[in-house]
This record gives structure tokens, C-alpha cells and sequence, in this order.
């Protein structure tokens, strides 16, 4: 266990921060596979924008690699365009 208070405060911090990651992780995830299952190509043109979105936030607050969210990125845009 931590003795300081500097410490202290960081497992707290991170525990915190921790659990915003999941959250934001798990939502663009779920964007994704919905993003995925469409087969309309006019409302999956609408939605991408939403789901570059959310992956370009996660990648600005480095929790997903700056490669990771270009790959997607690019992946999903090749697959709206093959729709």
C-alpha cells in the first residue's frame, strides 16, 4: 500500500481515469461492430463521421495507438465505400 499522500492520490487518480477508459473504449467498440452490421450504405455514411469521431478521441488522449485508429479508420471508410 502506498504511503504517501502524492501516492495516494495517484491510485485514486488512475482508478478514476481507469474506469472513463473502459467506458470510452467499450462505447467505440460497440460503434463499431454496429457500424460493421449495416448494410445500408446512406445510414452507415451518416454514422461513420460519428464513429471517426470517437476513435480519433481515443487515440488523441493516447488510449488506443495513433496506428490502431488510422487502421480503423481507413478499414471502415474502404468498408462504407464497398457497400
Amino acid at each position: 500500500m502506498a504511503h504517501h499522500k502524492s501516492a495516494q492520490k495517484r491510485i485514486r487518480q488512475d482508478a478514476k481515469i481507469r474506469v472513463a477508459n473502459r467506458y470510452y473504449k467499450k462505447s467505440t467498440r460497440t460503434a463499431i461492430a454496429k457500424l460493421r452490421e449495416m448494410t445500408d450504405k446512406t445510414e452507415a455514411s451518416k454514422y461513420l463521421p460519428k464513429v471517426v469521431s470517437m476513435i480519433d478521441r481515443l487515440a488523441k488522449r493516447n488510449t488506443w495507438h495513433q496506428n490502431k485508429a488510422s487502421n480503423l479508420k481507413s478499414s471502415l471508410t474502404r468498408f462504407v465505400n464497398g457497400l
